[in-house]
């Protein structure tokens, strides 16, 4: 090959290898702009958000005496953004998956030498991240709860009754205390059709609100019923934003139809965005 030939073929490679350049620049910047939009919009992905959940639980773990770390709460509840339903699938996934999002708390803490025997972790979810959250897409309230020595399984027999107390949303009563066979839960006491015929008359009422947990829970959002062998199961009747039952930090979506899901002692029934506790006491 001809020293001029060899030139042309040196300039032809130069060329290409700066276009290459060029191009592994533009690509740079299209992902470092890219990177930086998702940081500053908190759009993680699910798993991100769950290691940065485990995160903010160890830093509120206080240091007491002689350096020994002290974790004073045993009820943990996680408000997470996924406006979508594919969203919520998407982290009900990770929380729930091979590790859920319980244990890794447990892990973490018990790490940390304060690890919590009892603890409850429940996960809910907003459409949008409300003021004063300390991340842009999750919320983490702390709460100390007494130890129940209540039987694991709701068996409802004589002399007994069902807790189901408000923790978020706004109810008719903060509490309700329930013997009868069947409970309906909904929107507003009285259910009417088109022609204002009183299709059913809720026990469980969370009142007619703007806000947006209320707004979630549909007219006959669900019920719960005995069973003739005892206990009680919860049915979802075609709700809009669909029933699930948590159960130490384990998501059980409730589907609509016959089935329903049998309660434990200390579940969350989760209305769209409204959110029951289940106990059981001794009628009074």
């Amino acid at each position: 090959m001809t020293s001029n030939k060899k030139g042309v073929v040196g300039k032809v490679v130069e060329g290409l290898m700066g276009r290459a350049r060029l191009l592994e620049s533009r690509l740079t910047d299209t992902v470092e702009r890219a990177s930086q939009r998702l940081a500053k919009s908190g759009d993680r992905a699910p798993l991100e958000v769950a290691h940065a959940i485990v995160d903010m639980v160890e830093a509120h773990a206080h240091v007491s005496g002689r350096g020994h770390r002290r974790f004073a709460a045993n009820d943990i509840r996680v408000t997470v953004v996924a406006a979508t339903r594919d969203a919520r699938e998407r982290y009900e996934a990770v929380f729930s998956g091979e590790v859920p999002l319980r244990e890794r708390i447990s892990e973490r803490l018990d790490a940390l030498s304060c690890g919590v025997d009892d603890l409850a972790v429940a996960v809910s979810y907003a459409a949008n991240a409300k003021a004063g959250w300390a991340a842009p897409d999750f919320h983490i309230a702390f709460h100390r709860r007494e130890p129940s020595h209540a039987p694991a399984a709701i068996d409802v027999g004589p002399g007994a009754v069902i807790e189901l107390r408000v923790m978020h949303g706004a109810a008719e009563q903060p509490a309700y205390f329930c013997s009868q066979a069947r409970v309906d839960i909904g929107r507003c006491r009285d259910v009417r059709d088109a022609q204002q015929r009183l299709v059913r008359t809720n026990h469980v009422v969370f009142v007619d609100s703007a806000e947006a947990a209320n707004q979630s829970v549909s007219r006959q959002h669900a019920h719960i019923e005995a069973e003739g062998t005892g206990g009680v199961r919860v049915y979802d009747d075609g709700s809009v934003h669909g029933t699930t039952v948590v159960r130490s930090g384990r998501t059980i979506p409730v589907p609509p139809g016959a089935r329903g899901v049998r309660l434990r002692n200390r579940d969350e029934i989760l209305l769209g965005e409204a959110r029951l506790e289940v106990g059981l006491t001794l009628a009074r």
